[in-house]
Formats: structure tokens, C-alpha cells, sequence
């Protein structure tokens, strides 16, 4: 039977492509298969947390340090980083274009600007209520704000039909094909900097975790050939991540 691992990673991570073209480089490096299980990040925090999971990779660095400070991994090593965008219509009636995400923000609410959060605990989702909560108009986010409860695919969606604003993963945003209008509005404000990290299981907690198999596949993203091969991951020629492992 073949070798085999479960990582518990982001929409982000397969909607964007990225797993589908490093995985068989893994495979062939190691000969273990990878079955990715795609959540929100905080719900892939807490199938890891159950032990349904040998490796953990996802983006909310908070809600990762406290996964280790509880036991539930050795260690974070960090992996690779890209950037959050603002979405929305080309016309940007709420004129939020620019490189401050906060101040996009602020308009999008006192316009009353159809927003679509994803509403659904994953690692943008908590950036965007950092973002929210920077504003200072926290608890009114304009009428136009709706939660989803999806993943950053269908939220996209939802802002093209309705010509709405959405922060989004730029590698998801790359990779989406059902634009109509949508354009990105905002970016380069260093706060929307968005760093992935990787994490095993810990087997002190969960007995039955991978720990060898595991610790192969933190190895080898964090290695030379991993990283080179996230270097190397394009879309129509613009690179959708850009690797950071300490090593």
C-alpha cells in the first residue's frame, strides 16, 4: 500500500492551483501521496487539533502560535508569504482605489457598498476583521456588508454578480476565471502582507500521526526543492508565492 499523509491546508492553497502542481513534485521526490482536505483555516486548525490530520498548513500566524503554545505542534516554520487584495467593480463607486487598505475600507462601509466577507473563520476571513476593526467602524460595516459562510472561490462569485468589493488571497484571485468586472483595487499597503505557515501533528497529543511521513513532507517545503518549487508556480506568467522557510 502505499505511503500516504493528510494536510489540513486552505482554500487558498487549492484554489489557487498551488497543490495541484507541488504535490506530484513531492510524490516523485518521496514516493508519499498527499491528501490535502481544503477548509477555512480555523476550521483546518480544529480538524488538526482532533488529530484527523498529520500536517497543518495554513495563514492566520495568531491562531498558529496559539496551536503551538497548546502542544498541538513542536513548532511553526514559516513557508512561503503572497499578499491580500481588495476586489471590486471597475467603476469603484465607494473610491477605494489606492494602497490603504483601511481607508478603502472606511468607504466601502459609508457608502453602503455591497461587501461579500467569506464569514467563514478561514485565514482571510480574520484578516479582513483585522482590517474592519483598524477602521474604527467595526460595528458598522455599511448595509451593503454580507457574510457568505464560503470559501474565497464562490465569495468571489457573489462579488461579480452583484458587482460587490471582496478582500481575496491575490493567488485565488489569479486563478479565477469568472471576473466580469472585478479589478483589484487596493494593494501594496504592508499590512496586507499574508505569510503561510507549516506545522506537524504532534504525536505526544495524537498517537496515530504520520510523524515520520509527516515530517518529510515540513522537510521538503521547507527545503530547497520545495521552495524552488513554489518559486516556480505561475499564472499567466506572475509568480502567486513567494517562499520564506528560515532554512
Amino acid at each position: 500500500m502505499a505511503q500516504s499523509i493528510v494536510v489540513a491546508s486552505t482554500t487558498s492553497t487549492e484554489q489557487s492551483g498551488l497543490f495541484s502542481y507541488l504535490l506530484p513534485e513531492f510524490k516523485r521526490a518521496s514516493g508519499i501521496d498527499v491528501k490535502v482536505v481544503a477548509l477555512g483555516t480555523g476550521q483546518a486548525i480544529d480538524m488538526a487539533r482532533r488529530g484527523d490530520a498529520d500536517v497543518l498548513f495554513v495563514h492566520d500566524k495568531v491562531a498558529e502560535e496559539k496551536f503551538v503554545a497548546d502542544g498541538f505542534a513542536a513548532q511553526r516554520e514559516a513557508v512561503m508569504y503572497n499578499d491580500f487584495v481588495l476586489i471590486g467593480p471597475k467603476a469603484d463607486p465607494a473610491a477605494t482605489q489606492g494602497s490603504d487598505i483601511v481607508v478603502a475600507m472606511k468607504k466601502v462601509a459609508a457608502a453602503n457598498a455591497p461587501f461579500i466577507s467569506r464569514g467563514d473563520k478561514s485565514g482571510t476571513h480574520a484578516a479582513e476583521l483585522r482590517f474592519w476593526k483598524m477602521t474604527g467602524t467595526d460595528a458598522n460595516k455599511g448595509t451593503g456588508y454580507k457574510e457568505c459562510g464560503c470559501g474565497m472561490g464562490p465569495a468571489l462569485n457573489i462579488a461579480s454578480s452583484v458587482g460587490g468589493y471582496a478582500l481575496a488571497d491575490r493567488g485565488t484571485w489569479l486563478n479565477f476565471k469568472n471576473r466580469g468586472d472585478l479589478v483589484v483595487l487596493v494593494e501594496g499597503d504592508k499590512r496586507l502582507f499574508n505569510q503561510y505557515g507549516v506545522m506537524l501533528v504532534s504525536a505526544a497529543k495524537h498517537p496515530q500521526v504520520k510523524t515520520a511521513d509527516g515530517q518529510k513532507f515540513v522537510d521538503w517545503v521547507t527545503g530547497p526543492a520545495g521552495q524552488a518549487a513554489i518559486a516556480g508556480y505561475r499564472i499567466g506568467g506572475e509568480q502567486l508565492f513567494f517562499p520564506n522557510a528560515a532554512k
